[in-house]
């Protein structure tokens, strides 16, 4: 797991983000089943108490569930993978939205950057 932390924010709410970037791309899909606390706390270099913080919360989110003697697994549930990508997005874009407006660009100027940068980003990928 490649996590470089943030110093603003919780390591436990970036272990759960980064988690849930591995369920919206496919990484890990409904059913798997997530590395013990120790082991990902091993993995990341992050204490185990932090693992479990983030595990507890992804279970208050509904995000994974615990079977006694098996482990955490990720819901099996196919809607909330798509709930999550859609509202990931909707933070990004409003991420975006706000940074754009606080550096003066209109919506047409947003919209006329995000069309350049697409047709820059196809012209990399065909090169």
């Amino acid at each position: 797991m490649g996590l470089n932390f943030d110093t603003t924010k919780p390591i436990y709410e970036q272990i759960i983000d980064y988690i849930k970037k591995m369920i919206v791309r496919g990484e890990l899909k409904p059913g798997d089943k997530l590395p013990s606390q120790r082991e990902l706390a091993r993995k990341i270099e992050v204490n185990p108490n932090t693992i479990q913080r983030a595990y507890r919360e992804m279970e208050i989110l509904e995000l994974v569930e615990t079977r006694r003697g098996m482990g955490t697994f990720i819901k099996e549930d196919e809607s909330m993978v798509i709930t999550m990508k859609i509202e990931m997005a909707r933070e990004a874009v409003s991420r975006f939205l706000e940074e754009m407006n606080s550096l003066g660009y209109t919506e047409e100027e947003i919209v006329k950057f995000i069309n350049n940068e697409l047709v820059n980003i196809k012209k990399d990928k065909e090169n």
